[in-house]
């Protein structure tokens, strides 16, 4: 190898720098720019590596080679120690390979360390998902044809899958189907920001800073100087902080009609019974009006009658199985 020098025996060490692309390149750990300035040898074999300029700067040479784990192991004889700054795919085929010389016992092997430069802060993977979503909304013909109208009918099944990965308890769908509703989010906020309107724009950060000033704003108790000890005092702040952001002239406002029959039925008899109405249920003929009184007497005593009929249709739907299987 030419690039990096291969003096005198005894062993060093290697030192596998990674950062995150997520992070502004130059903003390394404490530790990492120690390693960087006493470090015998600084290789990385990305010339377009995005933390070169900010190295330099520094004055840490920095030289472009893409050594195999023989040369690296080499490189630091003399107790050398050789830095490799690692590419932002990572550098698996050093890594293998300076695992299968280790096991080899050829070579005397230099003390092999993972330094990370800098951390993925919680969340950082959502940047991700952006820009892909900006890639594919920019080059997928499909994608970039899907207005909010033609996207509605995925967030309500989406949703539906996301309540049946709960009810399942299965953790590895429950994840997978959090991320598909996380899709919708990103791919309604993607289609906003190209609305021809300014008041019909926006994107995926002003959701979330949306977010963030009501969750903060709803939770006094914890963000303010307000307390609550017990979960129905929560939610007592909830509702009062709520009534006061919404300024509704009736308990009923903010209801979403289209939502199911039965849901709809107990979100209507929460907001009467939170509000401290007394409403006679309305009287008919018909099974509607039945269900109706089943469903404000569910919710009364604490009960989701929608997860309940859904419970009791799951195990209608297994009883038909079981049938369809003895008749066959």
């Amino acid at each position: 190898m030419n690039e990096i020098e291969t003096p005198g025996d005894g062993v060093g060490r290697v030192v596998l720098l990674t950062t995150s692309h997520r992070v502004a390149p130059g903003l390394l750990s404490w530790a990492a720019w120690q390693t960087l300035h006493a470090a015998d040898e600084v290789v990385c074999a990305d010339a377009t590596h995005p933390q070169l300029p900010y190295l330099r700067d520094a004055g840490v040479a920095v030289k472009q080679a893409s050594p195999s784990a023989e040369e690296l192991v080499r490189a630091c004889a003399g107790g050398r120690t050789v830095v490799v700054v690692a590419t932002a795919e990572g550098d698996r085929p050093l890594t293998d390979g300076l695992a299968r010389l280790a096991g080899s016992g050829r070579l005397p092997m230099p003390d092999l360390e993972l330094l990370p430069g800098s951390y993925d802060l919680p969340g950082a993977r959502l940047l991700d998902l952006v820009q892909v979503m900006d890639r594919i909304r920019g080059e997928c013909p499909w994608s970039s044809r899907q207005t909010h109208k033609s996207l509605a009918k995925y967030g309500i099944e989406e949703a539906y899958e996301l309540v049946e990965a709960i009810e399942d308890g299965d953790a590895h769908e429950l994840r997978e189907e959090l991320g598909d509703v996380l899709l919708q989010v990103v791919f309604h906020a993607r289609i906003a920001e190209e609305a021809a309107e300014d008041d019909e724009r926006f994107s995926v950060d002003d959701v979330a800073a949306g977010i963030v000033e009501k969750l903060i704003h709803r939770h006094p108790h914890v963000f303010g100087e307000d307390t609550a000890a017990t979960p129905e005092e929560v939610k007592e702040h909830w509702l009062r902080t709520k009534a006061v952001e919404k300024q509704r002239d009736s308990v009923t406002e903010g209801i979403p009609l289209g939502q199911p029959a039965l849901a709809l039925a107990t979100k209507l008899a929460s907001r009467v019974r939170t509000a401290g109405l007394t409403v006679p249920l309305p009287t008919g003929d018909g099974v509607g009006y039945e269900l109706l009184a089943m469903a404000v007497r569910a919710e009364a005593e604490g009960a989701d009658p929608e997860a309940a009929l859904r419970a009791a249709a799951r195990a209608y739907r297994d009883a038909v199985r079981a049938a369809e299987e003895a008749g066959a």
